[in-house]
């Protein structure tokens, strides 16, 4: 259901006669209804014990945003749906989160984490490739009633996954279901691990968010024929390298630690970013796209992984999550609407290099700064005294 949003909205706009700084406006719109929905989202699916509630609203919100998308590509419908995706978007990925923990142990979670992203890109690849092909023959609003057809057979999948939700602890509010202390959101806002991974989210997606968005409006400019067949090959190339390459960084992180994973896929995001620059022909986007696959599956599987070593056992997994969407939010929203207006004012080329910055900003802060988290949960239990009988 998420691959009919992001380069084919900015597709359908383009073909709309929307301008690259109007698109990436409206993108935006998008990143800040999520960004203002990501900390509440998060604590409210902390508190909730039955996540897939959550999950299901998300979806159902997905659709209603699709219709409007589909209605018409004029302001308000299209507003209106990017502020309803953003809020979906922020309850369905901690939720999902929420669900693999509740499924396996934390220390098994890094496996679990990277079978998921297999799965996701798999299905992202080839709803991408039935997408471009509904586009190119079909109609580009035919993208978006597709979208909500894939809502059945989510919500199917949602009602076959069963769990043992850990009873809640009778009047001790402030204890985790598993009896650990709650840490106080003070004290979690104190964590340098927690804060300077944010700042490495902001940079990341500073970088990353407007590339291919970008791509998918020059290519719209500038290509007559098979333009949909075109971004719909930069969708499904990356995600056959993240499903082959997630299982591994899942197992990886747990051998090697958290950051020299980390540094593998940031470091793809600046020379991504410069190949874009010199690219001239519109089928070379395809291989050069190949890279956010390298990121993506880096990416995917180390956010949820860090939360976990951060916050996972005091209670705030997904406000951790939210937390770091949050970050997130910030970076593509700065992404998107500075990229589109830099694009308008001096050219594609310029505009990806500002986003080659940005991601050599990020490499330097994982390098530098950013500390190792691997077994961090363990340790903080290990410097308490132990109780005596």
């Amino acid at each position: 259901m998420q691959t009919g949003f992001g380069p084919f909205i900015a597709s359908y706009l383009a073909a709309n006669k929307w301008t690259q700084g109007e698109i990436g406006l409206m993108l935006s719109v998008g990143t800040i209804s999520a960004m203002a929905s990501q900390l509440p989202a998060g604590a409210v699916v902390d508190t909730m014990r039955n996540k897939k509630f959550a999950a299901l609203a998300a979806l159902v919100a997905i659709i209603v945003s699709a219709l409007l998308l589909a209605a018409s590509p004029t302001f308000i419908p299209v507003f209106a749906a990017e502020v309803l995706h953003g809020f979906a978007s922020c309850m369905l990925v901690p939720a999902m989160a929420a669900i693999s923990l509740a499924l396996v142990s934390r220390a098994d979670l890094g496996d679990r984490l990277g079978r998921n992203a297999r799965w996701a890109s798999i299905g992202s690849a080839l709803t991408a490739a039935l997408m471009g092909a509904f586009g190119e023959y079909l109609s580009l609003r035919s993208v978006f009633f597709l979208t909500v057809a894939l809502a059945l057979p989510a919500i199917v999948a949602l009602r076959m996954i069963h769990y043992d939700a850990p009873p809640a602890p009778p009047g001790k509010p402030k204890l985790t279901p598993d009896g650990k202390e709650r840490e106080s959101l003070r004290e979690l806002l104190k964590d340098r691990r927690l804060l300077i991974f944010a700042a490495c989210v902001v940079l990341f997606h500073l970088s990353n968010a407007a590339m291919l968005n970008l791509a998918a409006g020059e290519v719209t400019a500038h290509m007559g024929d098979n333009v949909q067949l075109v971004i719909a090959a930069c969708i499904i190339v990356p995600q056959f390298i993240v499903a082959a390459l997630s299982p591994w960084v899942g197992r990886q992180a747990q051998n090697w630690g958290r950051r020299p994973v980390l540094i593998l896929g940031f470091c793809a995001l600046p020379i991504r970013a410069i190949l874009f620059a010199g690219v001239s022909t519109p089928y070379l986007l395809v291989p050069v796209q190949m890279l956010d696959g390298i990121s993506a599956a880096v990416f995917g599987v180390m956010l949820p992984l860090i939360a976990a070593d951060v916050a996972g056992g005091h209670g705030h997994y997904n406000l951790t999550i939210g937390f770091f969407g949050l970050a997130a939010g910030v970076g593509a929203t700065l992404s998107t609407a500075a990229a589109g207006f830099a694009a308008d004012k001096f050219g594609t080329t310029m505009s990806s290099f500002g986003l080659a910055a940005a991601g050599l900003m990020a490499v330097l802060m994982v390098s530098l700064a950013m500390p190792e988290t691997r077994g961090a949960h363990v340790e903080k239990a290990a410097e308490k005294p132990p109780v005596e009988a």
